[in-house]
């Protein structure tokens, strides 16, 4: 038996990119709905939360969708750079 790890397949590079840009904006778009249920809580849009509650929750769930668009796509595009060619 040898100890060799099996080789991967290749990787298209241009295949990878597109996936990632995929997947980043499919986050935003899913952090920009969060937001906006945040929004219509803290309006009171719902029977099931009213009152001071209602504007603390959707204000959390508002600042949780604020940095799912914002500040996560960014650390995941610092996190795929494409390391510079050496």
């Amino acid at each position: 038996m040898s100890d060799s790890e099996p080789s991967l397949p290749p990787v298209d590079p241009n295949k990878a990119a597109r996936e990632r840009l995929l997947f980043i904006n499919l986050f935003r778009l899913s952090g920009v709905f969060i937001l906006m249920f945040g929004f219509l809580i803290m309006m009171q849009r719902f029977s099931w939360v009213q009152g001071k509650e209602a504007k603390i929750m959707g204000a959390i769930i508002a600042t949780v969708g604020m940095a799912q668009t914002i500040v996560i796509p960014r650390m995941l595009l610092r996190a795929w750079r494409t390391p510079p060619s050496a």
